[in-house]
């Protein structure tokens, strides 16, 4: 996948969050949930963004410890959404999986980088 690829599909993930954020309960625990979600998975794609644009080797291969990290963290908060059903698992699960997909297309690109 090159860059151009990933950066609209962590894009588009994010504008999948935002849309699921705006369809949750308004009611304390969903808006925490909610408020911690959107901050991590719209950092997602900013942060990818940013290591697009790394000046050196060393940003090239630190910035996307960044997106895994956060992408994992969208991935809790959308656990947590299906473990306590505030949302139907049905509804989450492919937000899920492509969050679990771009996490893992991070961390083989990091190895690689590394290497």
């Amino acid at each position: 996948m090159n860059a151009a690829d990933m950066k609209a599909r962590t894009n588009a993930m994010a504008k999948r969050v935002i849309k699921l954020i705006q369809s949750l309960p308004n009611d304390r625990t969903a808006n925490v949930i909610a408020n911690q979600m959107l901050r991590s998975a719209t950092s997602v794609g900013a942060n990818y963004r940013a290591a697009c644009r790394g000046r050196s080797r060393a940003d090239f291969v630190a910035k996307p410890g960044i997106v895994e990290e956060e992408s994992d963290e969208t991935a809790y908060w959308l656990e947590l959404l299906m473990e306590t059903n505030i949302m139907p698992v049905a509804l989450l699960q492919p937000l899920y999986d492509e969050v679990n997909e771009i996490t893992a297309i991070i961390v083989a690109s990091r190895k690689t980088a590394k290497a």
